[in-house]
């Protein structure tokens, strides 16, 4: 896979709607019923953080799930790139980019939303051909104002910018030209999670959905 192809299916996925759940799950019989409620919500894209020792089964469940699109994120080596794929992930996510990385996306032909925090990474991955990127951690680099900044040079490069993002300020992102979605953790709180209430994780991505 082309970075340019790479681009072009993670610009379709980020598409899909105005937020990307970033999901932390910690038990995989959460999994299936977790997905099936963010997908009725309106929120197909489902990004599974490698931060659980979970985390591979719950992609797997997930993967299962009809009408979801499941990825991996916070890949940071080529061993997690060929977790991701062999567990079903269909796109993948990472806090930054290294040449390794992203040699190792391409050949495994998995599409990488890769993570920026400045003009000049996101030119880099520009010069590579990456044209969608992920702006991380977007609040602690100074939001949307600065995202709004960052394109206006760069105006073929979309961004989805996760860190911080809430349902307060998702529209301030959101009105932005280079933005084509958020990832937020809100949509799947932990205590949502743990205590099975998936008609109010439902509630909450139907929330989102409409942004």
């Amino acid at each position: 896979m082309t970075p340019q192809e790479a681009s072009l299916r993670a610009a379709e996925i980020c598409r899909l709607a105005p937020v990307v759940p970033v999901l932390v799950v910690d038990d995989a019989a959460h999994a299936q019923p977790l997905a099936e409620a963010l997908v009725k919500g309106g929120l197909p894209a489902l990004e599974v953080t490698l931060r659980t020792d979970a985390a591979l089964d719950v992609i797997r469940e997930m993967a299962k799930v009809e009408g979801g699109v499941v990825g991996a994120g916070t890949l940071l080596t080529p061993d997690d790139v060929k977790a991701a794929v062999d567990a079903g992930a269909k796109f993948g996510v990472s806090p930054g980019a290294t040449d390794t990385l992203l040699d190792a996306c391409e050949e495994a032909g998995l599409p990488l939303l890769p993570g920026v925090a400045t003009s000049t990474e996101a030119m880099r991955l520009l010069e590579r051909g990456y044209t969608t990127q992920k702006f991380f951690p977007a609040e602690a680099n100074g939001g949307a104002k600065a995202l709004g900044a960052i394109g206006a040079p760069l105006p073929q490069v979309k961004f989805c910018p996760t860190g911080g993002v809430s349902l307060a300020n998702a529209p301030d992102y959101l009105g932005l030209s280079n933005t084509l979605c958020v990832g937020g953790s809100w949509v799947a709180p932990k205590t949502l999670v743990q205590s099975g209430d998936w008609a109010g994780i439902e509630k909450l991505a139907r929330e989102a959905a409409a942004l």
